[in-house]
């Protein structure tokens, strides 16, 4: 048997390499949120992915976002909201907010997957957490992707 010489090899390993990871980044989508009118100060993205079983694994991450007390309303949390590709809305849930230990700015998450494909990705100030339909308070919002 013949041996393969150490460049060989380390192309072979270069190859074997970007095979594994390539996967896993090819079909990352990173979507930003549009700016603000009800809290400017809100920045965010969502990135949406594809795991093994074709479901969609969908993260958000924001900061900046200011407390839903603060809004002046008789909203109580901020939901999550999915347009998908079969024209329905979906309550995705509720964001997961908190400051951090040595920077009082705020921060909001939320990870959550879904059998539908996401063309848009909106947050939306509600009463009750488990809304059926969306309120007419959009706080960010995605372009369509």
């Amino acid at each position: 048997m013949k041996k393969l010489s150490y460049q060989t090899k380390s192309i072979l390993l270069g190859f074997l390499v970007i095979g594994m990871v390539l996967p896993f980044t090819a079909s990352a989508k990173k979507i930003k949120f549009m700016p603000s009118s009800v809290v400017p100060a809100a920045k965010g993205y969502v990135k949406v992915k594809t795991d093994n079983n074709n479901n969609h694994v969908i993260k958000l991450e924001i900061r900046d976002l200011a407390d839903i007390e603060r809004l002046q309303s008789e909203n109580i949390s901020y939901v999550v909201w999915m347009e998908t590709d079969q024209g329905r809305t979906e309550n995705l849930g509720q964001l997961n907010s908190s400051s951090g230990f040595l920077s009082k700015q705020m921060k909001a998450s939320l990870e959550t997957v879904s059998s539908y494909t996401p063309t848009k990705i909106f947050v939306t100030a509600e009463e009750f957490v488990n809304a059926q339909s969306p309120g007419d308070r959009v706080i960010m919002t995605t372009d369509r992707f």
